[in-house]
């Protein structure tokens, strides 16, 4: 029997999908790693995903394909770029994986990319071609598949969306080291700093927020009345339409799907997201439809193991 494996990579664990080659999530386990730059490492995620295949009567040779994904840029040619935040080195584990694993096609893609993809094998995308996957969590990711196929770019930055500048006035350096990104206001801890400067500004005591990214409670605070936490949402809404208008102007998606934690309160922020888009976008771009995502944190695990599939597909034909 031909199976499909997803590997979610994080800096402490891995999270494994198993799946059929239709897209059928057969289990899914997560597995405590150490840095993966050494064979006991690597040996400790094959042998976990081994065992996820004993439990349903696999072997290691009937997995065709193996995708991974990981929070660093994937080039178009599959080469992986900085990885600031996880001990990685992608050859060892490629190299480990391949042994274990004979007849495995292995690709390497980006968590943000491999979630677009992911809806688009198991998700709300499933019928549509070309749409944008933009990720509102911890930071502001994205994933844009044009056509059927992922646009990660020569340099892996396809899908950057949340270093689009929307603000060239803004004093605060981003992470990037640049000025006024997207992700500036549109992530989580954006949203927040939006919340609090407003309070700020108005010389009123904010509602209790736990930590730098707790967006839960500015959207509670904005269900109770809070004038502070409607700015603020309003104008994370404000800037995110300013970015999807541009996107739209050179991919025309005919969807963005909006994921990540923030797209919890999707339905709270939807119909002001929309309004936004309508006043900025280009009038032939208007009518895109801005949904949210459905895989929730399944979705890169999903993906990465979709784009390996496709990249066997490939090869065979």
């Amino acid at each position: 029997m031909d199976m499909v494996l997803g590997i979610d990579v994080g800096g402490t664990s891995i999270k494994a999908g198993l799946f059929t080659p239709e897209g059928e999530l057969l289990e899914e386990r997560k597995i405590p790693t150490p840095a993966l730059v050494s064979e006991a490492a690597y040996a400790t995620v094959t042998g976990g995903i081994a065992r996820i295949l004993a439990a349903h009567d696999a072997v290691p040779e009937d997995v065709i394909a193996c995708g991974l994904d990981i929070p660093g840029p994937v080039a178009d040619d599959g080469t992986v770029g900085f990885l600031p935040n996880i001990q990685l080195d992608p050859e060892g584990l490629v190299s480990a994986v391949s042994s274990v694993f004979p007849r495995a096609t292995v690709a390497f893609v980006n968590d943000a990319n491999a979630a677009a993809l992911g809806e688009m094998w198991a998700g709300v995308a499933t019928e549509v071609s070309s749409y944008v996957l933009i990720a509102l969590g911890t930071g502001v990711g994205g994933g844009v598949v044009a056509n059927g196929k992922l646009v990660a770019g020569a340099f892996g930055a396809g899908g950057e969306i949340g270093h689009i500048t929307v603000n060239r006035e803004e004093p605060l350096t981003c992470g990037c080291g640049r000025h006024g990104c997207l992700e500036q206001y549109a992530s989580a801890k954006g949203i927040v700093r939006l919340y609090l400067d407003e309070c700020a500004r108005r010389g009123v005591t904010p509602v209790e927020v736990e930590h730098a990214t707790d967006t839960l409670s500015v959207f509670r605070a904005l269900a109770g009345g809070d004038e502070c936490a409607r700015i603020a949402v309003q104008q994370m809404c404000d800037y995110l339409a300013q970015a999807m208008a541009q996107i739209s102007c050179v991919v025309d998606p005919a969807m963005y799907l909006i994921g990540g934690g923030v797209a919890g309160a999707f339905a709270t922020f939807a119909p002001e997201l929309r309004e936004r888009f309508s006043a900025y976008a280009l009038p032939t771009c208007k009518d895109v439809r801005i949904e949210a995502a459905s895989l929730g944190n399944r979705a890169a695990m999903y993906g990465c193991a979709y784009e390996a599939l496709r990249l066997r597909g490939e090869s065979v034909g």
